[in-house]
């Protein structure tokens, strides 16, 4: 059986022109997203999950298989591990041709040049945010339910009556001595008995 599958882009929103030439080509069944789909694409998964042995899949350019190197060769694969073969109209490749299974280990070589290439970019951007003193990792800050935590804790800290102890507001709080200075350093909370070190100390 030959199936079609037809994707709009974010620069072609038509899918007239796809569905003519899978018409022209024969398709017995065609599977349509209705709208451009970054991430999900349920009709992809239906019409590879429809694929037997001998059925050839159609479509309009190997894009529409995947966002990268990676995915559309890891459906190519797919495709032939069911035992049917693709047909790109735009390129011309037929894999069920010696021509166009010549064409798949290209592929693979094509989506492992792509991975070591967004390794090489990351090392490169960390290694020159590095040169230029930019901070890595996460930006600092708390989450809103650590803020709250931390509003705690500078209450319990600045409390005179009752007066609670380093030990007593970590123990109540379920937290740390060491995220407890996080927290009142976060809120900008003013120490007693010394320095935030001298307090470390006298908290373990």
């Amino acid at each position: 059986m030959k199936i079609g599958y037809a994707r709009v882009s974010t620069r072609q929103q038509n899918l007239d022109m796809q569905l003519e030439a899978f018409r022209k080509e024969g398709c017995e069944k065609i599977y349509q997203e209705k709208k451009s789909a970054f991430a999900d694409r349920p009709e992809l998964l239906r019409a590879l999950d429809d694929l037997r042995t001998g059925d050839t899949l159609y479509v309009w350019a190997l894009d529409r298989l995947g966002r990268t190197v990676f995915e559309v060769i890891g459906n190519v694969r797919k495709i032939h591990d069911k035992g049917a073969t693709l047909n790109v109209i735009v390129q011309k490749i037929d894999t069920g041709t010696t021509t166009g299974k010549m064409m798949i280990p290209i592929f693979s070589m094509l989506a492992e040049l792509e991975i070591e290439l967004k390794r090489e970019r990351a090392i490169a951007g960390i290694r020159i945010a590095r040169e230029s003193g930019r901070r890595l990792g996460r930006k600092p800050g708390l989450s809103p339910e650590a803020q709250e935590t931390a509003k705690s804790a500078q209450k319990l800290y600045r409390s005179k009556d009752p007066e609670y102890s380093v030990r007593e507001i970590c123990r109540m709080l379920n937290i740390t001595p060491k995220t407890m200075y996080k927290y009142l350093d976060f809120m900008k909370t003013e120490l007693k008995g010394g320095t935030l070190q001298n307090n470390k100390i006298n908290a373990t």
